[in-house]
């Protein structure tokens, strides 16, 4: 049978034979109408083409039931991650999200702010580029609505959710330490608080064991692609025979990823056996880590933990009066889980 077309949400009313506004009632949360007329509702919608205009709608509200949410690259493992367990959480919530990426750049994050604004989003959840960013375009968003930084931030008071460094980069200097040969350090290109901090946790971590912290530093020009810094620091080393140590701690996945290839182009094996020429390891537990070859040692970010308490922060913020509550934790650090494999 042919399905019944309804243009407006007015004829879809007069159809299911409710008012309009019982009708926009149902759309906004069909628990909040009685289950006889959800029932009369549900069973109109089977039978009809009729889908509600939820742009529209969203736009017509003082406040919409879109989340914005930008994070630096989208083809990043991690942050395709982070967007899709943040999505699913907000959908549970009720609530539209809305992805934009910045693509590395601090021009296209200011545009993907303004963007945003124009979309009327109730709050956005962040992951700025960091160092690079424009505080004065999140100082202004943070003006108009409510934000939460994820995985890093920019200075000021505005909640945070992300790992904490210092807790995880101490684990794995330990583990590497009594393992086998103390770590060296591969830095990258300090894009974000995220690789300062966890430098500065590698060297107290090291001078905490009673070992000499090395760090090999990473190009300072300012660039997100790090498996091709990872690549060529690490073939740069072993053709010139300056490799520092045996085992390499490097400062996220993608770096080890650069790293590995470069080993293996030059014949060397990556492991922890005795007869393997290197140990790599690393951090974040990126989705393909445990897929390299062999499998890299790394330490886990909280996917989970780090979405939800994101999703559960800011609707506390859309939920409370003006001004904040007083008492809510504006900064949550995560701890990290140790994953070994066979790479160290």
């Amino acid at each position: 049978m042919a399905e019944k077309t309804h243009r407006t949400m007015d004829d879809f009313a007069q159809a299911c034979g409710v008012s309009r506004p019982t009708l926009s009632k149902y759309f906004d949360d069909p628990a909040s109408v009685k289950p006889a007329t959800r029932a009369r509702i549900e069973a109109a919608l089977r039978s009809s083409d009729y889908q509600p205009n939820l742009f529209a709608r969203n736009l017509n509200r003082k406040r919409t039931r879109n989340i914005g949410i930008v994070v630096p690259t989208i083809t990043d493992p991690f942050y395709a991650e982070m967007v899709s367990r943040i999505e699913f959480r907000c959908r549970d919530e009720g609530y539209w999200p809305i992805v934009i990426s910045s693509h590395g750049s601090p021009k296209l994050e200011a545009e993907s702010v303004r963007t945003l604004l124009s979309l009327k989003v109730a709050g956005a959840i962040i992951a700025p580029l960091g160092l690079a960013s424009d505080r004065s375009v999140f100082d202004k968003l943070g003006q108009d609505i409510p934000i939460v930084y994820f995985d890093t931030y920019i200075e000021g008071d505005t909640p945070f959710v992300g790992n904490d460094n210092r807790q995880s980069v101490s684990t794995i200097v330990d583990y590497l330490c009594r393992s086998g040969e103390p770590p060296v350090y591969l830095d990258i290109p300090h894009v974000n608080h995220n690789s300062g901090e966890r430098q500065e946790s590698y060297i107290v971590a090291m001078e905490t064991a009673g070992f000499k912290p090395v760090v090999i530093e990473a190009a300072r020009d300012y660039t997100w692609d790090f498996e091709r810094i990872g690549y060529e620091q690490t073939e740069k080393m072993l053709e010139a025979g300056t490799l520092p140590g045996r085992t390499i701690l490097c400062a996220n996945d993608r770096l080890a990823f650069g790293v590995m290839a470069a080993a293996y182009s030059r014949g060397l094996k990556v492991g922890r056996r005795p007869d393997c020429d290197l140990r790599v390891a690393a951090h974040d537990d990126h989705p393909l880590s445990r897929y390299t070859c062999p499998a890299l040692t790394t330490m886990a970010q909280d996917f989970t933990a780090m979405a939800g308490r994101s999703v559960e922060i800011l609707l506390a913020l859309l939920d409370e009066a003006d001004p904040p509550k007083q008492g809510m934790a504006r900064t949550v650090k995560l701890g990290a889980a140790l994953v070994m494999r066979k790479s160290a």
